[in-house]
């Protein structure tokens, strides 16, 4: 069954991050582009997942097995670190197509990683928690690892748009786009795989 304001709040928010004013603020600066897809991965479609979760569930369309959390975690890991590489990452600030590309490529696996942690039935609720955490956790280690990067570096790993950090020198603009990641990416989906685990656990001492 579909919870509908969990759905509605998910496409409202993914409907302000696509049709607001961030997409035009991404050209000009990286922590806009950041928020944009923290906006999205973060809070869209976490609601929109807990929303259609329990209607997926219900189809079985998502096992709760170790190779499909492991599967897909690692299909996140790709897309988001490849959009991330300085040719990608250059054509989705300046190419309307290529940001598009980027924003449903980061929807899709995100969907997927949030499915897996909240789509079961209560036949199925320990084993898929225990892999959503799995799902969940691991994208929160390569998330802080891509945001710490991005935070600490010394210098612009995207030089190309040095003339155009949107008012803040480029350097503190990239690193302000890591504490983003960091402080939403990271800390979201880690908080999402310890609830995961204490619901594992609760139903353990339980059992």
């Amino acid at each position: 069954m579909i919870d509908r304001w969990l759905t509605i709040s998910g496409i409202a928010v993914l409907a302000f991050a696509w049709c607001g004013p961030m997409p035009g603020l991404v050209a000009a600066s990286f922590a806009a582009h950041m928020t944009l897809h923290m906006t999205v991965v973060g809070i869209g479609i976490p609601l929109l997942a807990a929303g259609i979760g329990p209607s997926v569930a219900d189809r079985g369309r998502l096992r709760s097995q170790v190779a499909l959390p492991i599967t897909v975690s690692i299909l996140d890991l790709v897309v988001v670190w490849g959009w991330h590489a300085p040719a990608l990452h250059h054509a989705s600030r300046t190419l309307p197509w290529a940001l598009a590309a980027e924003q449903i490529s980061f929807a899709l696996v995100s969907l997927l990683v949030w499915l897996i942690a909240l789509a079961s039935t209560t036949e199925t609720r320990r084993s898929a928690a225990l892999a959503g955490a799995m799902a969940l956790f691991f994208t929160s280690m390569h998330m802080t690892l891509l945001g710490a990067l991005l935070g600490l570096a010394p210098r612009t790993v995207y030089g190309e748009h040095l003339h155009q950090a949107g008012g803040l020198p480029a350097l503190v603009d990239q690193q302000l786009g890591g504490v983003i990641m960091l402080g939403i990416g990271g800390v979201i989906y880690l908080a999402g795989g310890l609830v995961l685990m204490a619901r594992v656990l609760q139903r353990r001492t339980a059992a």
